[in-house]
């Protein structure tokens, strides 16, 4: 019986409040290493807003979220991440969205983040169980690496597809489909063992993104009489 209890307990651990620091709202849910060769830090994680941002400190991998922070159709989530220190090896972080049930056991969302060596991945979870979608496959021109290197991530959803940019460039596309099938949903934050991340920018814009101009053409008559040619431009709302 008290060993049923004792592993209840640690059930319950894996959703943790955050410190006392950390922005209102916001939640945590640790990853534990379950690798003997990759063992995490001592120490506490601790999350709080810092310089108009977020500030991360990480023994232990983590997720961060504001449940009030989701967006579904198509839309623009980005942050800019600038590693302040790693405790040991290269570790990824970066950004989460198409979020569900991240306090329960069918936990579900799709990842999108860089490491210090200057590569990008994009992952999904579900449940206990990841897969790979991209990768670099190795050190990426688009990534800054090094120590104190600062990468501007974003994502961005549309239709029939999803775009992953780094520093403004465009490294993956992937279909809307197959693994990535659910962009609705809750986003938030990944920062993986063993690093102290700076978070700034962090936030989603609501987009209407470019249409085949052929469907937006319309006729305008000037004051003179004559007609024109007006198209309607995409614009963030």
């Amino acid at each position: 019986m008290k060993r049923h209890v004792f592993v209840g307990m640690l059930a319950l651990l894996a959703i943790l409040p955050l410190n006392a620091q950390a922005p209102k709202g916001w939640k945590m849910r640790v990853d534990r290493s379950m690798a003997a060769s990759d063992p995490d830090a001592a120490g506490d994680i601790k999350f709080m807003e810092m310089g108009g941002g977020f500030h991360a400190t990480n023994p232990k991998a983590a997720v961060y979220w504001n449940p009030a922070n989701t967006a579904s159709g198509n839309y623009t989530l980005k942050g800019t991440f600038k590693l302040i220190k790693t405790m040991g090896h290269s570790e990824y972080y970066g950004l989460i969205f198409g979020g569900s049930d991240l306090e329960g056991p069918g936990q579900s969302y799709i990842y999108f983040m860089v490491e210090q060596g200057g590569t990008w991945l994009v992952k999904s979870r579900s449940g206990s169980s990841t897969a790979q979608i991209a990768s670099s496959g190795g050190p990426s021109d688009a990534v800054k690496a090094g120590d104190m290197s600062s990468n501007a991530l974003e994502v961005h959803v549309m239709g029939d597809k999803i775009e992953f940019l780094v520093n403004g460039k465009v490294v993956n596309t992937t279909p809307k489909s197959g693994q990535t099938p659910k962009t609705d949903g809750t986003y938030g934050i990944r920062i993986n063992h063993m690093l102290e991340v700076q978070i700034d920018g962090f936030g989603v814009s609501k987009v209407v993104y470019p249409v085949d101009v052929n469907d937006m053409e319309i006729n305008l008559r000037s004051c003179d009489g004559q007609s024109i040619l007006g198209l309607f431009l995409p614009i963030d709302f």
